[in-house]
């Protein structure tokens, strides 16, 4: 318990990595085992306390309405500047007869928030939940979230190098960069969660590895969408240095502060 207590984010990401890379053998990808990862070491390091900080972020609504609109215009923007430019570059114009817009568009975003089985919601009630904010109250947002990238890059690793999953190497860029950019949402939306769950759900409502049959197109796309990704994490770094570098008491939101006093304060 002392080790655990000392380092709670590493026995939080072995936790994960065991839980979730259990699955592998029977061909699957175990995603709520980061969720049961950090309820458990949340649990165990910070009791009641930590876990309602943690599930405060995951219903924290009450933002300014831009962060809502980013969290949406972001990842789409990202998707359908990739197929643009795939397109530009001579894979011929996807055709989604199934898809719409105005009415499949929201229902997948929903599905994807609510669905526990889907990985939105464990790795953003986890990720940006629990591990991020636990990392930012000793280091910059800089620092912790080069560590996140690097935790959550490893937990995805499977999915990366084993073909029963279909996905590339490549695509461990795009997860680092995406990281950086969950990190400077939660951090402007008032430590919110539940915002990098919907943006986290956007992103995954177009599945474009099956928008073309032939394979050089759908490599294309990959590369692509990792480079759009990468450009978006370099222009947050670029743009808004400030933010980056701030000390890290900066990063520990009043509600925070609140609960561990609470926590501490011994029992009447």
């Amino acid at each position: 318990m002392s080790a655990i207590r000392r380092h709670p984010v590493v026995t939080f990401f072995l936790l994960a990595y065991a839980l979730s890379w259990g699955a592998i053998p029977w061909q699957s990808f175990f995603a709520p085992g980061v969720l049961v990862a950090a309820l458990i070491v949340v649990s165990l390091t910070e009791g009641v306390a930590g876990l309602r900080a943690m599930g405060s972020r995951l219903i924290r609504w009450r933002v300014n309405w831009i962060w809502y609109a980013l969290a949406l215009a972001v990842p789409l923007s990202v998707k359908f500047a990739s197929i643009g430019l795939n397109t530009a570059l001579g894979a011929p114009v996807p055709h989604i007869a199934e898809f719409s817009v105005w009415y499949s568009l929201p229902v997948a975003i929903a599905i994807n928030i609510v669905n526990p089985l889907n990985a939105q919601l464990p790795e953003e009630a986890s990720f940006r939940g629990w591990a991020q904010p636990k990392l930012q109250t000793a280091r910059t947002p800089l620092a912790a979230t080069a560590l996140m990238a690097v935790g959550v890059t490893i937990w995805h690793a499977p999915l990366f190098v084993m073909p029963q999953f279909g996905s590339s190497p490549i695509e461990a860029l795009a997860t680092i960069a995406v990281t950086f950019w969950y990190a400077w949402l939660f951090n402007h939306a008032s430590g919110s969660s539940l915002l990098t769950l919907i943006a986290h759900a956007t992103e995954g409502t177009i599945e474009t590895s099956t928008l073309w049959q032939a394979t050089a197109d759908t490599t294309r796309m990959t590369w692509l969408y990792s480079l759009v990704w990468c450009l978006v994490a370099i222009g947050l770094l670029v743009f808004n240095r400030r933010f980056w570098t701030k000390p890290p008491a900066a990063e520990v939101d009043e509600l925070d502060h609140a609960l561990r006093r609470a926590a501490s304060e011994p029992e009447k």
